[in-house]
């Protein structure tokens, strides 16, 4: 039986609206899949007379995952296994992300194999997170060959392709299949093949998008904006060359492979042109790890309960969407006594506050659509 077609997501305005005049506020349709439009976040919005939004107010809290609470209630092994649950679009790094806190609690250094497995699963995360949000950009190209083709390749090393739950504390769940790496260069050559159209195609949509949807640098810092949201408002900061965690610190550098991609305008146009850069980016760190990678173990003989010493340790990491980080507090026992989550789509949807006013209604839904972020990240 064919499956029905997926409606279109809205994100509406509360009511009653604010308006300084008679204009009526229609409810933000984006296309149809877009990861903004899983769950729900509504805007309240004042528009003027003539349509233009004068303040916006983003009402997040409707799809609460309770990621924390569930945290508190299982052990270190058992957490991995829902780290990945609240981005769906980056689900490996949500992993990596609590694993860098606890590791580094225990002081546990992964193999090198493991390392460098990493570093490429979180890259692979990167491409196909973008490329959503490029796929899903009003009037922008198709990116679907692209995302299926790195979809698949995760699925070959971790056989699932939205939940991989392939990280372990002290390195991954296991190793790469025969061939899987010469299938990971030519999954790179064809995502670069395809990302030549999408950039192309972007070019012809620069001209309307340009100046749309505003964030400034200042505002990108104070609303706690990071990922390429921050970037293209000239807030070149990035957690891969700031601390250099897994294998960035011996491939990023001022030429690369590694590199922050940023932008100075802050509008719509910036930040689809940050996307695409760090696709391309993301790309060439695939390549220099997998020149890198040799044979060897993946993981590490631990104890079967893990226990973290008493203390608190806080860890970031660079996830599709942003700064992650993580505030983990034990108390000695094989579950965190508090594990709590700083995710990017709070401070990116935090944002829509600075950035929505000016625009016409019209607009606003390709401006909220060049805003990258995941409901889930949003409430966790």
């Amino acid at each position: 039986m064919p499956s029905a077609p997926v409606p279109a997501r809205v994100l509406a305005a509360t009511g009653p609206v604010a308006l300084t005049g008679d204009v009526q506020v229609h409810p933000i349709v984006l296309p149809p899949g877009h990861p903004a439009g899983h769950g729900s976040l509504r805007l309240t919005l004042e528009v003027d007379t003539d349509g233009r939004i004068s303040a916006a107010d983003p009402l997040g809290g409707l799809l609460h995952r309770g990621a924390e609470k569930l945290f508190e209630v299982r052990d270190y092994r058992q957490i991995l296994a829902l780290a990945n649950r609240h981005d769906w679009l980056g689900g490996f790094s949500g992993e990596l992300t609590i694993a860098r806190v606890v590791e580094e609690a225990l002081g546990l250094d992964a193999p090198e194999r493991a390392v460098w497995l990493r570093t490429i699963l979180g890259e692979l995360d990167r491409i196909h997170s973008h490329l959503t949000f490029l796929g899903a950009a009003p009037g922008g190209p198709s990116t679907a060959l692209a995302r299926e083709a790195v979809l698949q390749l995760v699925e070959d090393i971790a056989g699932s392709r939205m939940h991989p739950m392939l990280v372990r504390l002290g390195g991954l769940r296991e190793d790469a299949p025969v061939g899987w790496e010469a299938s990971a260069r030519h999954t790179c050559a064809v995502v670069r093949s395809e990302l030549s159209s999408v950039t192309n195609a972007f070019a012809d949509l620069a001209l309307e998008h340009r100046g749309l949807g505003v964030l400034t640098r200042e505002s990108a810092a104070g609303f706690g904006a990071s990922g390429p949201v921050a970037r293209a408002a000239g807030l070149a900061h990035d957690v891969r060359g700031d601390d250099a965690y897994a294998g960035y610190g011996r491939v990023w550098g001022e030429h690369g492979p590694g590199r922050v991609v940023h932008r100075s305008t802050g509008d719509v146009a910036a930040r689809y042109a940050v996307l695409l850069e760090e696709v391309a980016v993301a790309l060439d760190l695939v390549l220099a790890c997998l020149d890198r990678l040799t044979p060897g173990p993946v993981n590490v003989r631990l104890p079967k309960v893990v226990r973290v010493p008493e203390g608190q340790w806080y860890a970031v990491t660079e996830s599709p969407l942003g700064r992650a980080g993580a505030l983990l507090v034990s108390r000695g026992g094989p579950q965190p006594w508090r594990l709590a989550l700083r995710t990017p789509s709070f401070g990116n949807v935090a944002a829509l506050s600075a950035l929505l006013p000016g625009t016409m209604v019209t607009d606003l839904a390709t401006v909220v659509a060049s805003v990258p972020f995941v409901m889930g990240d949003l409430d966790k």
